[in-house]
C-alpha cells in the first residue's frame, strides 16, 4: 500500500468538502496536489502543498488555506497533530501505527512489496542495447543494456505489460564494412596476408573494424567454407554471404555477453528482414497517403556548407510540423532509402504490433537522431503515440585511478564482457545504476569491490548479509521459535518504539511510492539512491545497538522484543531484495 497516495486521497477529500461548502471554489483542479515525505524528518511525516497550488486557483493567500486545512487535518483518522510551515505548506504527523502496518505490509508481501498498478497494464516496448553486429560489445553498450533491462523491470513492477526489444542493425554501409574486415582476417587465417598488411589495410583505410576480435570469427569461415573467397574479386559475389556469416557469428557473442549480464530480450528485429519484406516501402506508402511527404530541395546546412552538397530535389518528410528543426530527407541520392526511412518503418512495425508507448535506450552520440524519430512517431501515430529516448552517456573505466584503455579480448577499448570477468555481473548492474541516464559515469575496478560504506553495491549487500546473520544466530537464540514472514507479522511490533526504529519503517513505507515515482520518471537510479538510504538507516540501527545492550536486536531475556526487531530486520531484507531484483542482482547471503 502507498500510504502517501492514501493521504493524498484524504486530503483531496478534505478539500472536496471545502469546495462543497462554499469554502473554496468548485472545480479546483488537484492533480498537482502532493502528499510526500517531508524534506527534513523533524518537521513531520507527511507533508503537502495543497495551500500553495490552490492559492492562485483559488483566489486566496495560501496562508489562509492552510489554516482551513489544518483544522479539518487535524481531524483524520491517524493524524496526530498538523501544522503550517513557512509560507503554506502542511506537515502531518501520524500514529506510529502506521509505520508498523506498513512492516507487517512488507512481511505479508515480501519481495512483491511496492508491486503497483500505475501502469495498468499498458503494453509498453523497451528498446535497448540494439548494438551494430560489428564486433563485440563495448562499456557504453553495457551501460545502456543494464539502464534498459533494469527500466524494463521497474516498469514490469509499477504493472506495465512489458516488451523487451533489441533492434539488430543488420543492413546498410556499417555491415558491409565489417565484411569486408572480416575477408581481411580470413585471407590472414588463410596465410594469403599477414598481420602487417592488415595494419596497412586499415591505416589506408581500406578497411574499418580490424580489431583482433575478428579473427576467431574468421577462423570458422575458413572452417566452414575454405579457400571459397580467396580468388572471388566481384564485391557483389562475396559481400552479402560474408555480411551474413559476420552478423550470424558476432550476434550469438551478442546474446553470450548479455546472458553473461543477466539480460535476456524477448524480441529480436532484423533491420534487413525488415527491409526486404517491404516494411520501409510500406510505411513511406503509409506516410505519402497521409500528406507526410513531399519532393523539394533541402537548405544548404548552416554554417560551411559540405562540399558534397547538392541543390536537388529529394523525397522528404515534413518533419517541422512535429517539432523537427529542419524536414527530413528520405531517400539517397543513389534511390536508396536514408537510414532514417528504415527506421520510421521499424518504429511503425513496432505501432503496428500494438505499442504506442515506446522506450528507447541509445547511446549519447545520437543525441540529434532524437527529434526526428519523435516527430516521426508523432505523424505516424497521429499524435497518439509517445516515445521517450534515453541517452547513456559514456563510462570513462579505471583501475585504482589509472585509466584502463584497452581490451583483452577488442584491443582498442574496453568491452562489457572485460567488466564481468573482472568483477562480476552484479557489480556492473548496480553501479552503472548509481548515476542518472544523462550524467558520464565514471568505473573503476577497485573502488567498486572495496568494502567501504563509499562502495553503495557492497554497502546494500552489506546490509541484506548482516540481516542474515542476524537470523542465523536468532535460530540458535529461539530454538523452536516461529520466524517465518508470517510468524513475525504476528510479533508485538508495539514493542518499536525507539526513534531509529520507527525511521526505519518509515522510510521501507516510502518504498512503493519510490516504485512509482521512478517507473513514472523512467530513472531506474532513483533505487539505487533508496536502497543505499535504507541500508544507510540499517547500518545506523545496528551501530546503536553496539552502544546501548537495550538496543541489540536479540535479547537473550526479552523474546517479544526480540522478534519485533526480528520482523523489522527481515522487512529491510525484502525491500533491499525488492529492489535488487529490479537491478537484476542477486542478494548476498554472506559477506567474506
Amino acid at each position: 500500500m502507498n500510504i502517501f497516495q492514501t493521504f493524498k486521497s484524504r486530503i483531496d477529500s478534505v478539500i472536496g468538502d471545502l469546495m462543497t461548502e462554499g469554502a473554496l471554489p468548485a472545480g479546483l483542479d488537484l492533480t498537482r496536489v502532493a502528499a510526500e515525505p517531508p524534506r527534513e524528518a523533524s518537521h513531520g511525516d507527511i507533508a503537502t502543498n495543497a495551500a500553495m497550488i490552490l492559492a492562485k486557483p483559488a483566489g486566496k493567500p495560501p496562508r489562509a488555506i492552510a489554516d482551513m486545512l489544518v483544522e479539518r487535518l487535524k481531524k483524520l483518522p491517524d493524524v496526530t497533530d498538523a501544522s503550517v510551515a513557512g509560507p503554506g505548506f502542511i506537515n502531518l504527523k501520524i500514529n506510529d501505527d502506521i509505520w508498523r502496518g506498513a512492516l507487517r505490509d512488507v512481511l505479508a508481501e515480501g519481495v512483491s512489496y511496492g508491486d503497483a498498478a500505475i501502469g495498468g497494464n499498458v503494453p509498453v516496448n523497451v528498446e535497448y542495447v540494439s548494438a551494430n553486429p560489428t564486433g563485440p560489445m563495448h562499456v557504453g553498450h553495457a551501460r545502456g543494456a543494464v539502464i534498459g533491462d533494469a527500466l524494463a523491470n521497474l516498469l514490469a513492477k509499477a504493472g506495465y505489460k512489458v516488451t523487451k526489444e533489441y533492434y539488430i542493425n543488420d543492413a546498410g554501409g556499417q555491415v558491409d564494412n565489417v565484411a569486408r574486415a572480416l575477408r581481411m582476417r580470413y585471407l590472414q587465417v588463410l596465410g594469403k596476408v599477414t598481420a602487417d598488411d592488415v595494419k596497412g589495410a586499415l591505416e589506408r583505410k581500406e578497411i574499418q573494424y580490424g580489431g583482433e576480435y575478428l579473427i576467431p570469427c574468421a577462423e570458422a569461415l575458413a572452417k566452414r567454407d575454405g579457400d571459397k573467397w580467396v580468388n572471388v574479386a566481384d564485391d557483389a559475389q562475396w559481400i552479402p554471404p560474408l555480411r551474413d556469416f559476420t552478423v550470424e557469428f558476432m550476434m550469438r557473442i551478442v546474446k553470450e555477453d548479455l546472458a553473461a549480464m543477466g539480460i535476456k530480450h524477448d524480441v529480436f528485429t532484423s533491420e534487413k528482414k525488415l527491409t526486404q519484406a517491404g516494411k520501409i516501402d510500406d510505411a513511406l506508402k503509409f506516410m505519402d497517403e497521409k500528406g507526410l511527404t513531399y519532393t523539394g530541395v533541402l537548405e544548404p546546412p548552416k554554417g560551411k556548407t559540405p562540399d558534397d552538397y547538392e541543390p536537388r530535389p529529394q523525397l522528404l518528410f515534413k518533419a517541422t510540423e512535429f517539432g523537427d528543426e529542419i524536414d527530413r530527407p528520405l531517400k539517397k541520392s543513389s534511390g536508396a532509402w536514408t537510414y532514417f526511412a528504415a527506421d520510421i518503418a521499424y518504429h511503425k512495425d513496432k505501432v503496428d504490433r500494438g505499442f504506442f508507448d515506446l522506450v528507447n535506450i541509445w547511446g549519447a552520440d545520437h543525441g540529434g537522431y532524437v527529434k526526428r524519430v519523435e516527430a516521426a512517431l508523432k505523424a505516424i501515430t497521429g499524435g497518439r503515440g509517445k516515445l521517450d529516448v534515453l541517452l547513456a552517456q559514456m563510462v570513462r573505466v579505471f583501475n585504482n585511478g589509472e585509466p584502463v584503455k584497452m581490451s583483452k579480448r577488442a584491443g582498442t577499448f574496453v568491452t562489457m564482457r572485460d567488466l564481468i570477468d573482472e568483477v562480476g555481473k552484479d557489480v556492473v548492474r548496480f553501479i552503472m545504476l548509481t548515476r542518472k541516464n544523462d550524467a558520464p559515469l565514471d568505473f573503476d575496478y577497485a573502488k567498486v569491490t572495496e568494502k567501504s560504506r563509499e562502495n553503495p553495491v557492497f554497502y546494500v549487500q552489506y546490509a541484506y548479509a548482516r540481516g542474515r546473520s542476524v537470523f542465523r544466530h536468532a535460530a540458535e537464540m529461539f530454538a523452536g521459535a516461529d520466524l517465518s514472514d508470517k510468524g513475525l507479522a504476528a510479533a508485538n511490533l508495539a514493542r518499536l518504539t525507539d526513534p531509529d526504529e520507527i525511521g526505519v519503517m518509515r522510510l521501507m513505507a516510502s518504498w512503493p511510492r519510490t516504485v512509482e515515482g521512478a517507473a513514472l520518471a523512467h530513472e531506474p537510479h532513483r533505487l539505487a539512491f533508496y536502497m543505499y538510504d535504507l541500508a544507510s538507516a540499517f547500518h545506523a540501527l545496528w551501530n546503536k545497538g553496539n552502544d546501548a545492550v537495550e538496543l541489540r536486536f536479540l535479547q537473550a531475556d526479552d523474546k517479544e522484543v526480540s522478534l519485533a526487531r526480528l520482523a523489522l530486520v527481515r522487512a529491510v531484507g525484502l525491500v533491499i531484495a525488492s529492489g535488487l531484483a529490479v537491478f537484476g542482482v542477486e542478494p548476498v547471503e554472506e559477506m567474506r
